[in-house]
């Protein structure tokens, strides 16, 4: 399975494109503003948007993403994504105020999009894809996801502040499987200057990401990339989590891969 890494950027200056990562050709995982590098043919084949949560960054091309291709489609967009969500993409975005209601265009019953709600250990087979909702702890109700390919499961923990065990535990056991966990997408916003902003904001820094990664299985090995960090402080967050005492860990920055097989 192609993994395209659209945007992994904490928030957006030169060069840089907020979350999302187009799984195969078919799926989207987060609708940053990493979506304004797919061509329309590419954007018009999307079938599913997995959200991990409604923060703006995360969100920020969707409605842009339906108005490009909506008219277009044979069949509506179908988003996913938890209740509290999905009632924020209602109550802020698809209102009539910041943008049309695309939930009742053109009719109700032939909307540009279907939003479909989803709980943490869901298991769904998308486009053929077998997807796993995962827990996550963040400033508001959020998931991350696990996605089974050829080459193992691609696990990405979504914005988080760390400190949920049954996200570890679930890693740690899809390690167990066949090809184990081929690449683990793990955020890290802040450096550890910013401590106190991380910790407010309910993100990770190096120094948090550390006790994070202390809890996978002894002898785990798998690439890990760091994402979501702010453009300001990137090369030192980078610094700071490669002196990290991690063993066999493989500590990668996203912003230097734009595509993966896994």
């Amino acid at each position: 399975m192609k993994l395209r890494v659209l945007g992994c950027s904490g928030t957006i200056a030169k060069g840089c494109r907020t979350t999302s990562f187009l799984l195969g050709d078919r799926i989207l995982v987060d609708a940053g503003t990493g979506v304004g590098l797919l061509t329309l043919d590419e954007m018009r084949g999307i079938d599913h948007v997995l959200l991990t949560h409604s923060h703006l960054d995360h969100i920020a091309a969707l409605p842009l993403l339906l108005d490009a291709v909506g008219a277009h489609r044979c069949t509506p967009l179908h988003v996913h994504a938890l209740p509290g969500t999905l009632a924020a993409l209602c109550a802020h975005v698809f209102n009539n105020i910041v943008w049309p209601d695309f939930t009742r265009i053109p009719t109700p019953q032939a909307p540009f999009v279907q939003l479909h709600p989803l709980g943490v250990g869901d298991t769904l087979v998308l486009a053929g894809t077998p997807i796993e909702v995962l827990p996550a702890r963040h400033s508001v109700p959020a998931v991350g996801y696990a996605a089974r390919g050829a080459q193992g499961w691609w696990v990405y923990s979504g914005d988080t502040e760390g400190g949920e065990p049954a996200f570890w535990r679930r890693v740690n056991a899809l390690m167990q499987e066949p090809g184990g966990v081929a690449a683990l997408f793990i955020e890290t916003a802040f450096s550890n200057n910013e401590q106190e902003l991380a910790r407010k904001s309910r993100h990770l820094s190096p120094a948090t990401l550390a006790r994070e990664l202390e809890q996978l299985q002894p002898g785990a090995d798998c690439p890990i990339y760091i994402t979501h960090a702010k453009p300001r402080e990137s090369g030192l967050i980078m610094r700071e989590v490669q002196t990290l005492e991690q063993g066999a860990f493989r500590l990668i920055d996203l912003q230097t891969v734009a595509v993966l097989d896994v």
